[in-house]
């Protein structure tokens, strides 16, 4: 009898979907410039709150009251934002789609 949990022969692809009112994002990179061209130390990092959506869940996809898509680059608040350990990138978050507070758009 073979255990489900070792085959190596097989690499299984793993992926995060959000369930309920939530959004997975990918956040951005923290800033260490300033605009005007200053430098600044690791410890004084500016803390980025925007990022781009990686996966939205069925119950967001379906509602027409939260215009979000996948890929849509989104300014949120991080306070309920849950990390995800996932393949070693500490940059993915859950989060609940009240705290998405702007979406980015291009002018048409």
């Amino acid at each position: 009898m073979s255990d489900p949990t070792s085959q190596a022969s097989t690499p299984v692809l793993e992926t995060v979907e959000p369930i309920g009112k939530r959004v997975l994002i990918r956040k951005d990179q923290d800033k260490k410039q300033t605009k005007s061209g200053i430098h600044l130390p690791d410890k004084m990092e500016i803390p980025t709150l925007t990022g781009r959506v990686v996966e939205v869940s069925a119950e967001v996809d379906i509602d027409s009251n939260y215009p979000i898509q996948q890929y849509d680059r989104v300014l949120f608040n991080p306070k309920d934002a849950i990390p995800v350990d996932f393949e070693g990138d500490n940059r993915l978050f859950v989060v609940p789609v009240e705290n998405i507070v702007a979406v980015f758009r291009k002018a048409t």
